[in-house]
């Protein structure tokens, strides 16, 4: 089981290289690990981070992530 942080690293990894902002189901799509099994899960962690600065939420619907 990977860490919180390296699960965010490779979230951050993927939201980098679209830049611009992605829903957690794209990120899912986009992302080349098996460490995910949902885009509920995805959104849970970016979630997290964004308490901490670390993550843009655009809060529409669907809700967006960015760096």
């Amino acid at each position: 089981m990977k860490s919180r942080h390296t699960e965010f690293h490779e979230i951050k990894t993927v939201l980098k290289e679209a830049d611009e902002p992605m829903t957690a189901r794209e990120i899912l799509d986009q992302i080349e690990s098996e460490s995910f099994d949902s885009s509920h899960q995805i959104a849970t962690i970016l979630g997290t981070r964004a308490q901490y600065g670390d993550v843009d939420v655009i809060r529409e619907r669907p809700y967006q992530y960015q760096i």
